[in-house]
């Protein structure tokens, strides 16, 4: 069930797709219909809200502006219906939260059951995708909440809050670097490791570091995923690498790892964040929840105090 004006839907289902035939798919309407509609919200606007390419259409900068806001609109109005529908308005809810795989380890579960406890009708969906799919699943309303890593500003989302985590190394207990308190990337080097693949923060960050310090590491396994990291450092295969909140280090001789700090300034241009629709009026659980999220990723990573320098926005 739409909310929104069939102009508008039609709108929004031509921006998301950028072909009028693919949302008439979508819609089930003829695309005549859907040409039809454009054409009218563009003449009772004043302004082209699309560019028309052979291989389909991209909105233009006012087609933008109006998509964050329908995004935002289709936002509220879902959580509306849900309440609606529910029976009990603002007693039941789900929340959908995207986050990147770190922070599903731990972070965001915690923060979910320490969250029903005091509010046991709010249910939640997790949807464990990559750090850009997250911030997109909030920009496009799909997702409540994202909790992901960012290097720098994002678009149409508002960042709820903000700290740059340490980066570890992660080596088997009784490594010759288990021991120490930190690491270069020099020190890196002298070691196989297992590497993020390309397109991941620490992979983008430590090959900006390797080109600063003209340097190459030894990377004798590529993964996306940390299980398959873990298992291959606990049997002695190199080392990898972590961030500093979402992994266990009050855990660490359990893991069959110990963590160790990598120190370079270039690691610090990563934030955790948590993130939200820009312009959105949030509804009161999901403020909440929020508030909890902030906490948890704020918190310095368990028996490293005083490493994770914070900001909240």
């Amino acid at each position: 069930m739409h909310l929104l004006p069939a102009g508008l839907t039609y709108f929004l289902e031509v921006a998301r797709t950028g072909s009028v035939t693919e949302a008439a798919a979508a819609l089930t309407v003829a695309p005549s219909a859907i040409s039809r509609q454009i054409a009218k919200l563009e003449t009772s606007i004043g302004v082209p809200l699309f560019v028309r390419h052979p291989r389909g259409m991209l909105p233009t900068e006012a087609g933008s502006l109006l998509l964050d806001y329908l995004r935002r609109t289709e936002a509220e109005s879902a959580a509306l219906l849900g309440e609606l529908r529910s029976g009990r308005a603002r007693q039941a809810r789900t929340l959908t939260v995207a986050c990147s795989e770190g922070f599903a380890r731990r972070v965001v579960p915690q923060a979910m059951a320490q969250f029903r406890e005091d509010h046991p009708e709010v249910a939640f969906r997790l949807e464990v995708v990559g750090r850009e799919e997250a911030t997109r699943r909030v920009l496009e309303g799909s997702a409540d909440v994202a909790v992901t890593y960012a290097t720098g500003l994002q678009r149409g989302v508002r960042v709820e809050s903000a700290v740059v985590v340490p980066v570890y190394a992660i080596v088997p207990i009784g490594h010759p670097l288990a021991g120490r308190d930190r690491l270069s990337v020099a020190d890196l080097c002298e070691h196989p490791i297992a590497l993020p693949v390309p397109g991941q923060s620490l992979r983008e960050l430590l090959d900006i570091a390797l080109r600063i310090e003209d340097r190459t590491v030894n990377g004798v396994l590529e993964c996306g995923e940390l299980a398959p990291q873990y298992e291959f450092v606990r049997r002695g295969g190199g080392i990898a690498l972590v961030g500093g909140l979402g992994d266990p280090h009050e855990d660490a001789a359990a893991e069959g790892v110990a963590y160790v700090l990598v120190d370079n300034p270039v690691f610090r241009k990563r934030e955790a964040q948590v993130q939200t629709m820009a312009g959105r009026s949030l509804p009161p659980a999901l403020t909440r929840f929020t508030a909890v999220l902030t906490t948890l990723v704020q918190a310095p990573p368990p028996g490293k105090p005083g490493e994770t320098p914070s900001r909240s926005c």
